[in-house]
């Protein structure tokens, strides 16, 4: 039997998956688990839910400040990471300090 989680979270907070993380630096050299992790000083995740408050929509109004689905950066130790997914945090919005838009390096120039 398997089991579905949905989340809501309470309050100004917001559930993140964090990023995959690769083995390679961005010059393309190995790095040894655990190695990356320790010289970051911050996680990048995805907002994949939002706190709400009861509104007019059907979903209610997002009481976190943070859109639904951005990229996000927050100092890694913040954060509450579920039991069942390594993966999954919930953040307070007050701890993230950095809403990242990815853009192709081609309409950057």
């Amino acid at each position: 039997m398997s089991v579905i989680r949905h989340i809501q979270p309470v309050g100004p907070r917001v559930l993140v998956k964090l990023s995959e993380d690769t083995d390679r630096s961005p010059g393309g050299l190995y790095l040894p688990p655990g190695t990356r992790e320790k010289h970051q000083d911050a996680a990048y995740a995805q907002v994949v839910e939002l706190a709400r408050a009861k509104g007019d929509e059907d979903l209610g109004d997002n009481v976190s400040g943070i859109p639904l689905h951005a990229w996000v950066l927050f100092p890694k130790a913040c954060g509450l990471t579920l039991p069942w997914d390594d993966r999954l945090r919930l953040v307070n919005s007050k701890d993230i300090v950095a809403i990242v838009e990815e853009i192709d390096d081609q309409e950057a120039h």
